[in-house]
């Protein structure tokens, strides 16, 4: 990978849908040979897809929290990963080191909708504590940055 394909994957991050003449414009290639670096990305895993970015709020579901989660001893993670996806709510998990097994973003449209979710974590995933936080706001920060020497 050179200086230019990280370049497009800055530009890409920045806006998944420019087309290749932007892009090229941008990084002064013509637009089927950055289609050809951008496929080639995409073929070696590098790119591993696009994805559309969502007003939750527009949902109804503008409270989102941070949850730490830590699973009851005879529990398996495994199937709790596969539950996870039966909780709508539930909108990212990552399986984590240390003192919780879990970090959740859950997004809801109150108080009470995030108890019930609490409690179906404890009653039916096998949760034993749940740590919560609030989420005030989202810090917005250039992803193209990881890509960058």
């Amino acid at each position: 990978m050179d200086r230019i394909d990280r370049q497009l994957l800055a530009l890409l991050l920045r806006d998944g849908r420019a087309t290749y003449q932007e892009l090229g414009r941008q990084v002064r290639l013509s637009a089927n040979t950055v289609a050809d670096r951008v496929r080639r990305l995409q073929t070696s895993g590098v790119i591993q897809g696009y994805r559309a970015e969502l007003n939750l709020a527009a949902f109804g579901r503008g409270m989102q929290l941070i949850s730490d989660i830590r699973l009851r001893e005879a529990v398996d993670r495994w199937a709790f990963e596969e539950q996870l996806g039966d909780v709508p709510q539930v909108i990212s998990a990552v399986r984590m080191t240390g003192e919780y097994d879990f970090q959740l973003r859950v997004a809801c449209a109150d108080a009470r909708e995030f108890e019930t979710v609490v409690d179906r974590l404890k009653a039916e995933l096998g949760v034993r504590e749940v740590r919560s936080r609030l989420v005030l706001h989202e810090v917005e920060l250039d992803a193209g940055r990881a890509v960058e020497p």
